[in-house]
């Protein structure tokens, strides 16, 4: 098993964002978050990456616990992520876009660079070379020299996926990959990350799109209010009479669901 949370809560005030929430997901699986808008699903993100601390629970990544742990050090033991807003450096290039996903796995110093030490050097060599296998096992070999903001917004997605893929991570989070993407950017995502899943990187995606998680992912948990309502295969998850009642929408007076209708 590689990553088990152990009722995790998190309060803002008297706001229960995330209440009670455990689960698990294991090496080499494809796990979707689905929910409402407000349904704790960024916020649970947000902590197994460090940037909130769980008023309660545990999360324990390949058994050690790291609720607590700054965002660089749990990055450090092989977490990732992607943002739901894009976060480049439009004014720079692709290629240096994914290199500052290396930030914190190099070894060499600052004033070793200044310096332009040898070995400064060398290892900047190597975070191009992993920079540009990246990018190619992504689709944008050929773009490396391109600004990113001068990009599709397809490919600045594209771009913020090679950055949080180039540490090499153990799991990577993806929070909602295809937002703003036609069917066929959508349906390219879904063939990058099945790709990403067998290069060996566990995957967890927020998503809103129903009918492409339950295609793509191998498990899926439902939140609402902040709660896990439902965690179980696809199929399992859209006959739900909870799930179908709180995010596809109650039986309207044809006796159709609006996951049905649509």
């Amino acid at each position: 098993m590689l990553l088990k949370i152990e009722g995790i809560t998190k309060r803002f005030g008297g706001l229960v964002a995330v209440s009670d929430v455990s689960l698990q997901v294991n090496q080499g699986e494809i796990y979707g978050l689905i929910g409402p808008n407000g349904a704790g699903k960024t916020t649970f993100f947000n902590m197994l990456t460090g940037i909130y601390k769980p008023n309660e629970g545990k999360i324990l990544f390949e058994n050690q616990p790291v609720q607590g742990l700054k965002p660089f050090r749990i990055a450090q033991l092989g977490i990732s992520r992607t943002f739901q807003n894009i976060r480049l450096l439009k004014d720079e290039s692709v290629l240096e876009n994914v290199m500052v996903g290396m930030f914190g796995k190099t070894h060499t110093g600052l004033w070793s660079a200044i310096l332009g030490f040898r070995s400064a050097k060398k290892e900047e060599e190597m975070v191009r070379e992993e920079s540009r296998k990246i990018l190619e096992l992504v689709g944008l070999n050929g773009y490396e020299d391109e600004l990113a903001g001068s990009l599709s917004y397809g490919n600045q997605r594209r771009v913020e996926i090679a950055r949080a893929l180039v540490s090499k991570p153990k799991l990577l989070l993806l929070d909602e990959p295809t937002a703003g993407m036609n069917d066929e950017e959508t349906e390219e995502i879904g063939e990058l990350i099945l790709k990403i899943r067998e290069n060996g990187t566990t995957v967890i995606l927020i998503e809103h799109n129903v009918g492409w998680v339950t295609g793509l992912c191998n498990r899926i948990a439902v939140f609402d209010h902040g709660e896990k309502i439902a965690d179980n295969v696809p199929d399992a998850i859209i006959s739900d009479p909870l799930v179908i009642e709180a995010y596809i929408g109650k039986e309207d007076e044809e006796g159709e669901s609006e996951y049905a209708a649509n």
